[in-house]
């Protein structure tokens, strides 16, 4: 693992947008892609920029089951809002949060995975150390799943709804497995909140209970953190 630490959360994005920078100068074609907070400076550097994705593929980490596409809290409307409306790419992908049909759409969104190989691979991580919707527990081995959200999780996501009775409790997530397929990986931690995932992800074993400690075992990951998310750390 390759840490990098900055004073602010915009000074890291700003590295990490050079990052895509380089990727697409290098010639990638496949944006593995995450929502929430935490990419949101990362999304507003490269919609201001001339970058272009217009012969790009997006893949998206993850989707609430039981939201459509259209609803004010899903990650299709937040990656319009974000990025997709304003810095078109060729094509996007992202889970079917309405599928009836679970496993044909797991088997539709690993056939995407399979075709499309992912060059750049964006993370956030969970207070609980998850990656994608990866939950605490989840096996190395899994492709894409649906998936149990942990009440942590669904706790930490209560503040985007009206009431805690609305968060879903379940997800279509990529697995780890699909992660750790990904070429390169870049994973952004901001904030006092997510000191101890860091510090378990960087430090600790190499475990499931701590999803994020996986990307130890990738050969081309950069973490990106914030002084503040670093601030645990011992090396």
């Amino acid at each position: 693992m390759d840490i990098k630490i900055f004073d602010t959360a915009k000074e890291a994005s700003k590295e990490v947008f050079h990052e895509f920078e380089q990727a697409l100068a290098s010639g990638a074609t496949t944006f593995g892609l995450a929502t929430g907070s935490t990419p949101e400076d990362l999304y507003e550097y490269l919609t201001s920029s001339d970058l272009d994705f217009s012969n790009a593929t997006a893949l998206n980490l993850d989707e609430y089951f039981g939201l459509p596409a259209d609803h004010p809290q899903s990650y299709a409307t937040f990656m319009d809002k974000h990025l997709f409306s304003k810095k078109p790419f060729k094509e996007t992908f992202i889970p079917n949060g309405l599928a009836t049909d679970v496993e044909a759409e797991i088997a539709r969104y690993n056939a995407l995975l399979e075709e499309h190989p992912i060059d750049l691979q964006i993370l956030g991580i969970g207070q609980n150390a998850h990656i994608g919707f990866n939950e605490p527990g989840a096996s190395r081995h899994m492709k894409t799943q649906l998936v149990d959200l942990a009440e942590s999780t669904i706790q930490a996501n209560a503040r985007f709804f009206d009431s805690i009775e609305d968060v879903p409790t379940k997800a279509f997530s990529m697995g780890l497995a699909s992660i750790m397929q990904s070429k390169r990986i870049l994973l952004l931690a901001f904030g006092e909140s997510k000191a101890q995932a860091v510090k378990d992800m960087v430090e600790g074993p190499v475990t499931e209970e701590v999803p994020a400690s996986l990307l130890q075992e990738h050969p081309n990951v950069a973490v990106y953190l914030d002084r503040a998310a670093a601030s645990l750390l011992n090396k």
